[in-house]
Parts: structure tokens; sequence; C-alpha cells
């Protein structure tokens, strides 16, 4: 069956969903996105997500499409309409199009932003078994621009990166700049030493995920340890487990980095307990 997805005020069967030729996203990756999770037919950490939209609107200088209590009715009547009880919903929104290319901006007095919407039928996200397997992931040369903290849609390098890790029989990347790891392709990073939860600070080096904004609050909560800081990809081989955040797969046990086993080569002790606590307390929160 064909989904219903949302495109500038309609809600459409995706076979009849168009966008202009001439819209930036498509032209200039002039654009930006979020995507929540669906637990139980709720959305997961909605409020994060549309806080991080606007920012990342205001940075871009683009102008904000609808308020976030509409965005929320979108949200939730895409849910409802497709059925999704685990899942996805990508939002994403474009600075539009004037009917050309240009490289100047058009008019936004004149020109609309272009808002996009839609599903993705997840099911077993909560209870997923690569996350009781665990990633195995190889390092990369991040050669991304520089405001990798604003959530656009220019993922190629990261694409790319997913692809060098897949042909070399692993499941995902880990990006490196100046000796230090950044993050994963679509993942924030972590190792762990002991009870300590080693990451990289935020700035304008990595994106500001919602899901580290919880995890990070629930390991504290749960009396762990969390050193925001620089680490060498040699530092994370050593560690005792790693793992990564993201909204589409929670936490994340890695495995192996570049070939070396962490560990006993399988999820170690914080990860799994993360996870839990995460799904656990998005789903009471969730709306």
């Amino acid at each position: 069956m064909s989904r219903t997805v949302y495109v500038n005020g309609d809600y459409l069967p995706e076979n009849e969903a168009t966008i202009s030729i001439f819209d930036r996203g498509f032209l200039m990756a002039d654009g930006v996105y979020e995507v929540t999770s669906v637990l139980d037919g709720k959305l997961i950490d909605f409020e994060g997500h549309a806080v991080r939209l606007a920012r990342s609107l205001k940075e871009l200088d683009m102008k904000t499409p609808m308020s976030k209590e509409d965005l929320l009715e979108v949200h939730r009547e895409l849910v409802r309409i497709n059925g999704i009880e685990e899942g996805l919903v990508y939002l994403q929104v474009t600075r539009g199009s004037d009917g050309d290319r240009d490289f100047a901006f058009p008019d936004p007095e004149t020109t609309d932003p272009s808002v996009v919407l839609f599903t993705q039928n997840k099911p077993g996200l909560a209870d997923s078994p690569a996350a009781k397997k665990g990633a195995k992931v190889i390092s990369i040369e991040d050669i991304r621009w520089g405001r990798r903290d604003i959530k656009t849609v220019q993922l190629l390098y990261p694409s790319m990166g997913k692809m060098m890790a897949k042909k070399a029989g692993c499941d995902d990347a880990w990006m490196v700049e100046d000796g230090y790891v950044t993050e994963g392709t679509s993942n924030n990073a972590y190792i762990v030493k002991g009870n300590r939860i080693i990451t990289r600070a935020l700035s304008n080096d990595i994106l500001h995920g919602i899901t580290r904004a919880a995890v990070l609050r629930f390991a504290r909560e749960a009396q762990m340890e969390v050193e925001e800081r620089n680490f060498t990809i040699d530092e994370a081989k050593a560690a005792d487990e790693a793992f990564t955040t993201s909204a589409s797969a929670f936490v994340m046990p890695v495995v192996e980095i570049d070939g070396v086993a962490l560990g006993d080569g399988k999820p170690g002790r914080v990860a799994p307990r993360l996870r839990e606590i995460y799904i656990d307390e998005m789903r009471k929160a969730a709306i």
C-alpha cells in the first residue's frame, strides 16, 4: 500500500507527490532535516527535534515554514494515517523555489520554503537484533564542511562513508579530523573506560545530537561519569567498549574498530544499559 506523505500543505499518496526541479534543496542542497522516532505510535523527543530545527533554520537565515504546534499536528497525522507503531518521521525544509537556478538566495518575502514529511515503518526498532550483536566500524578522514552543527541535507560524504564501511564488511564509519574522532556518518560517537563515558564536546565540528543530549543526561542520573573531550582512534581501540547514539538507532554498541575487537568482541555493560534506560524513559515521555 502506498504511503501518504506531506508536501507543502497537502497530504498525498507518495506516487503523486512532486517538488519543483528548481527547488534549492535539489539544486544546492539548501535545506535542513530532522528525523523523529516513533514508538508505540507516539513521537520520541519531538520537542528536542523542533528546537534543533528552529536553530538550523536560523543559522541558514531560512524562513520558518510553520509553527511547532502545526508541525506536531502533521507528524501525528502522518503517523496515524500510515499506521506507524514503530518507525520514523522524516522532515525536510528547503529554501524553496523561485522558478530558476541562481546562487543568490531568493527573496524570502516572495518565495516560501518547501516542506516535505514522510514516514518509514520500522517494526522491531526498539528490539533491534543489530543492537544485541553490536556494530563494526572503520575510520575515515573527515572532509566535510565546517558547520556540522547544522543538520543540513548535505549527506553525500556520510553516504560515501557508509559505502566504504560496507565495502570493508563493516556497519559504519567514524570520521577523524586532525587525529581525533568527530562522529559517525549518522550518529555521535562514544568510548567507555571503566565507568567513564567519553565523547567529543559540542562545537561546530559535530551535530548536536538530540539522542546524545538525552543519553548523557540519563547516564549522569545513573551515576556514570561523563567526560566531554576529544579522543583518538587508537584510544578508542584500547577502550573497554564503545557505542553510538542517533534518533533512528537509539544507543548502538560498537564491538570492533578498524578490525580491532573491543573487550571480548561483544556488547559490553554500559551501552546496553544506556539503551535500556533510554528506550524506557522515551516511551514514558512520548507524545
